[in-house]
């Protein structure tokens, strides 16, 4: 009679985590870790996968304790690339929760070794991290040049998930700068590669900066259904982050209604999640919509109390070109 063949072993927690990682399944795989057992379980390649997913859903504090982990493990150890990844991560994490300084000088430090390491992927990672530092800080010109630099290494790849991202990135800028026409193509392009890449929470930040342009031209009823298809993608990924920013513009396209109420509900709701997950410019951002639905309510102690916190925000930032924007709109009445 035929021995029946043992059953394969279990895939090795670093394969499991990484193909959840790889195919958008963030929750899951910060679920799959938190539940993992034994020293294992702590090296620096699965903590950095964990901090990954962490990230990409929005648990910023998290994501931040693991990815310092991970590079104490990678620097113990000498591993250079290791180190090059969650250098990139930190400062990703830190540029979400407003420390800039420190985000500048971990992105730097990654582009550095990934020139070392001659990683031309990390390299175009860090690149357009750097650049998004220049565009909070007002800088187009710079964040331009860096962000077309980034792509163009992108599109030598063929990394689609990257190339949608940094398009994001250059319909942000061209946004602010009222380009409308590079605006939309960016935001349009950052769709289509984000709908081949498929993945929910990479949709979802496409498909909300293009609903972002349309709102922002007023045309509310191209923007609205946009939202919508945004919102589902991120509730989808489990990103909190990207649902928040959904209903900080969804209070935008209320106010452009003359709906306050709504407005001051999703921007509530919106600034809750950004202040509870320690998402620094998020935070401003609502804090800016909430004081005008407060002001267009006729609360005006408390507008002027979220004003004085949206603008500290933004200066702290460096971002003063926000500010000054945020004071032209308050004074416009809007």
């Amino acid at each position: 009679m035929a021995s029946i063949p043992p059953p394969p072993p279990p895939p090795e927690p670093s394969e499991r985590l990484r193909e959840l990682v790889r195919s958008g399944r963030f929750a899951d795989a910060l679920a799959a870790f938190r539940a993992g057992d034994g020293p294992g379980w702590r090296r620096p390649d699965l903590l950095l996968l964990a901090a990954t997913a962490a990230t990409r859903i929005g648990e910023l504090a998290e994501a931040r304790s693991l990815a310092a982990e991970a590079l104490a493990g990678f620097r113990a150890r000498g591993d250079l690339d290791g180190r090059m990844r969650a250098l990139n991560l930190l400062g990703v994490i830190g540029f979400e929760q407003g420390r800039v300084p420190e985000a500048e000088s971990a992105f730097r430090e990654a582009l550095a070794l990934a020139q070392e390491l001659a990683d031309t992927q990390l390299a175009a990672r860090a690149a357009n991290n750097l650049a998004s530092l220049e565009h909070l800080r007002g800088r187009a010109a710079e964040a331009l040049s860096l962000y077309r630099g980034a792509l163009l290494a992108y599109q030598r790849l063929g990394d689609r998930r990257g190339a949608a991202e940094t398009y994001h990135n250059l319909g942000l800028v061209f946004r602010e700068m009222e380009n409308w026409r590079e605006a939309e193509d960016a935001a349009g392009e950052a769709v289509r590669h984000a709908e081949v890449v498929g993945e929910p929470s990479l949709l979802a930040i496409a498909v909300t900066g293009r609903a972002e342009i349309r709102l922002q031209r007023g045309e509310l009823a191209l923007a609205e259904p946009e939202l919508d298809r945004a919102a589902r993608f991120a509730r989808d990924s489990g990103d909190e982050l990207g649902v928040a920013e959904v209903r900080r513009l969804r209070a935008r396209a209320a106010i452009g209604r003359g709906d306050d109420v709504t407005a001051l509900q999703e921007a509530e709701a919106a600034y809750g999640v950004a202040t509870a997950q320690q998402a620094a410019l998020l935070a401003a951002d609502c804090a800016a919509v909430l004081a005008l639905a407060l002001r267009r309510l006729g609360r005006e102690a408390d507008a002027a109390s979220r004003r004085s916190e949206a603008l500290d925000a933004y200066h702290g930032l460096g971002a003063e070109h926000l500010a000054a924007r945020f004071e032209a709109e308050w004074a416009a009445g809007a």
